[in-house]
């Protein structure tokens, strides 16, 4: 017998879903075998599982292939089914315009023939010119009629051929369900009394299912507001109704085994053949690393606070933290259909604290970079997502967010800051001209001035470099820093962090000695 067993719940994973069904009857006491269907073609039978209540025992289930000439969903056949009328509508539209078309062509072939015919029955008297007129008014009725029929015909094809079009679109994206078989579940149960009522739940696994986190950033104040989406899509087949919808960071697909360690194997380099070599080094396409100081990208145009605002409450998923993973149901049952479309549900709205400054990197470009240093102070570990930044009310730059634990910082660039000026000027360049057995020299000085014309105290976080020597007859010396940056490195980085109070200007003094030993020439100069 088959019984009806509607889903009830999904647990949505990274890439695949698990789907409860449940369905009730009533046997007799005896060996009964119950078939659940239609299930998707997707189904993974080895993780088919079935369970429930009532006064029997499962003996054991089956996965059955059911075949079928059409697909059985309501769906899919009301689509097939306009599809065919559209294509049997627009077959009848081609007749009618091809034997339109024929008709007219018949009409002025014959009113050609026609001409010749009235002009000698005028020559002869046997015609006359009331009679020539009635004709050609005839006919240039018919012919006007059959033109505007042609144009109204032409107008129908092309709305016909457009909303065939749509329908077939719609099939593509319900292809899952499109093909007609299906599979069946058939459950043999051992019924301990008559009149047993039996409660059957079966769960299985499908692939073509999968949610990937989003999520908004917006900065207001001090405060980093956080909402973290689930976009949820499938095409498995089948559609989930609105039900119980979880959400679960565990990954089945995983490898659960430990890494094994393989042998760590040391050698000398041996040295390739002459034309091997020199193919290697034709093909060397290593990235080339980006120069010391270089700013870090853009993400976004000048940023300004906007004004502070009521908040709308906003649903959030209840969450179960497990040993490994977190799985998250959210607050509003989301229908999703099999068409590959993705469909938000909200999982958190956070409000993290933020710690504001400015970065400028003036070698590279004249502009400060406003910066939000944000820590998770929530139980959440948020995954990794396309993100979209806001500050206050304006939408900043889209990024994406790399894996963030709870207790972990990560930086987002807020834009460019045009309210905090930042200028580089060569203030001083001295060149000594070479003597015998000497060595030539080259002096400059930087000036590097920042002004803060924001409304509060700004953090200024100012980033150059020093030239850094690859060749002993070049070398660098006394560099003069004032103030002393915080932080320097052996390539020459520096890095220097100034507080700004509002109107006020900060200037930083860089300065070096270049040596060069005699007839070498300078190569990788800048000003």
């Amino acid at each position: 017998m088959e019984i009806e067993a509607p889903i009830v719940g999904v647990t949505v994973y990274p890439d695949r879903a698990r789907i409860t069904r449940r369905g009730s009857t009533r046997l007799a006491a005896g060996e009964h075998r119950v078939r659940i269907a239609p299930l998707p073609l997707g189904l993974r039978r080895d993780s088919l599982r079935v369970g429930g209540r009532g006064a029997a025992t499962v003996l054991g289930v089956d996965v059955t292939t059911w075949r079928q000439a059409r697909s059985t969903d309501g769906q899919v056949s009301g689509l097939e089914q306009r599809s065919r009328e559209l294509a049997d509508e627009l077959a009848e539209v081609n007749d009618t315009y091809e034997i339109e078309a024929q008709r007219g062509q018949f009409l002025a072939r014959l009113a050609e023939r026609a001409g010749g015919t009235y002009a000698r029955a005028l020559a002869s008297g046997d015609a006359g010119p009331t009679d020539v007129a009635t004709f050609a008014d005839s006919m240039a009725g018919q012919l006007a009629e059959s033109q505007s029929r042609r144009r109204g015909l032409a107008r129908r094809r092309t709305d016909l051929t457009e909303e065939l079009a749509a329908v077939e679109r719609q099939l593509d994206a319900a292809n899952g369900k499109r093909k007609p078989d299906r599979l069946a579940a058939e459950v043999t149960v051992s019924v301990d009394a008559d009149d047993a009522e039996l409660d059957l739940e079966l769960t299985y696994l499908v692939d073509g299912a999968r949610w990937q986190p989003s999520y908004d950033l917006r900065l207001v104040d001090d405060t980093m507001n956080v909402t973290w989406f689930g976009l949820v899509s499938q095409d498995t087949g089948e559609d989930w109704p609105e039900c119980v919808l979880q959400l679960s960071t565990a990954r089945p697909a995983a490898a659960a085994g430990v890494p094994e360690l393989s042998p760590w194997y040391l050698d000398r380099v041996r040295p390739a053949p002459p034309q091997t070599a020199m193919l290697a080094a034709s093909y060397d396409a290593r990235p080339v690393p980006p120069a010391p100081g270089a700013p870090p990208p853009t993400m976004g145009g000048a940023a300004r606070s906007g004004p502070s605002r009521s908040k709308v409450r906003e649903s959030v998923a209840a969450v179960e933290q497990g040993v490994t993973a977190a799985t998250y149901r959210p607050a509003r049952p989301v229908a999703v259909p099999a068409d590959g479309s993705a469909y938000r549900a909200t999982i958190a709205v956070l409000d993290l604290p933020a710690r504001l400054d400015h970065v400028t990197v003036p070698v590279r470009a004249a502009e400060a970079h406003l910066r939000a240093t944000v820590r998770n102070t929530s139980e959440h570990t948020l995954l990794p997502g396309a993100a979209a930044v806001f500050h206050g009310a304006d939408f900043v730059a889209a990024t994406r967010l790399p894996m963030w634990a709870p207790g972990e910082e990560t930086e987002l660039a807020l834009g460019v800051d045009d309210r905090v000026r930042v200028e580089r000027k060569l203030g001083r360049r001295a060149d000594t001209r070479a003597t015998l057995g000497s060595t030539r020299r080259r002096d400059v000085e930087y000036r590097i001035s920042v002004a803060n014309h924001t409304p509060r105290p700004a953090s200024v976080e100012v980033r150059d470099q020093l030239p850094v020597s690859r060749d002993e007859a070049v070398v660098v010396r006394e560099p003069t820093l004032a103030p002393p940056p915080a932080e320097r490195t052996e390539l020459g980085e520096l890095t220097w962090r100034l507080r700004l109070a509002p109107g006020e200007s900060g200037e930083i003094t860089m300065g070096f000695r270049v040596e060069l030993a005699k007839g070498v020439e300078l190569a990788g100069w800048r000003e």
